[in-house]
């Protein structure tokens, strides 16, 4: 976190206080297929459940890496006997085929810009906006994302500037409230989680 993200939220009167008393920790980083592999196995799942199944399924590549070619040569009974539903079993499918095709395993995402990088990757089918944001925020380390569909954001964001809506008006209300953050608005974001864990 730079002086100059800090000054810049800090503008925000209702943003300050927390800027000023919470401590963002550095993100993981890491890489986009393997990444998104790890956000559909993890959706919907407790933190301790989640990673149970995720140590099932690294253990079933020999490095712990699951390239495409490898994920694909499973049978789904053997990613079924993770604690895979069968939904994801697909959906991870989905990404390692997409990824093999067109062979964007270890590939270098700096040049595209954010919506490019979100239509691009929102072709595979059981990958949507939120978790490319999601990747976006905490994988690309991209600083000026703007999570509307973040149900934790949009409870933050009622919670701190204090009004009530739902649907398209509350979209509306969070890109006006949010507008004055860019171009840091994945850092707002970061701040507006933590803020939420620790109030709630």
């Amino acid at each position: 976190m730079t002086p100059q993200i800090i000054a810049h939220l800090s503008n925000d009167s209702r943003l300050q206080p927390l800027v000023n008393s919470i401590q963002l920790e550095p993100i993981e980083g890491g890489e986009v297929y393997e990444r998104l592999l790890r956000a559909i196995l993890y959706q919907q799942l407790s933190g301790a459940s989640a990673s149970a199944i995720h140590r099932r399924f690294v253990a079933l590549f020999p490095d712990g890496y699951p390239y495409p070619e490898l994920l694909l040569a499973l049978d789904e009974s053997a990613l079924r006997a993770c604690g895979l539903s069968r939904q994801k079993s697909e959906y991870m499918r989905n990404v390692a085929d997409f990824f093999q095709r067109e062979d964007k395993v270890g590939f270098d995402w700096s040049s595209w810009e954010d919506e490019q990088i979100i239509s691009y990757l929102t072709q595979i089918k059981g990958v949507g906006r939120w978790t490319v944001e999601m990747i976006l925020m905490f994988t690309l380390n991209r600083p000026d994302v703007m999570p509307l569909d973040d149900y934790g954001i949009q409870q933050a964001m009622q919670g701190l500037y204090q009004f009530e809506a739902k649907g398209r008006a509350l979209k509306q209300k969070m890109e006006e409230i949010s507008k004055p953050w860019q171009p840091w608005r994945t850092y707002a974001c970061w701040y507006l989680w933590r803020w939420k864990d620790g109030s709630s």
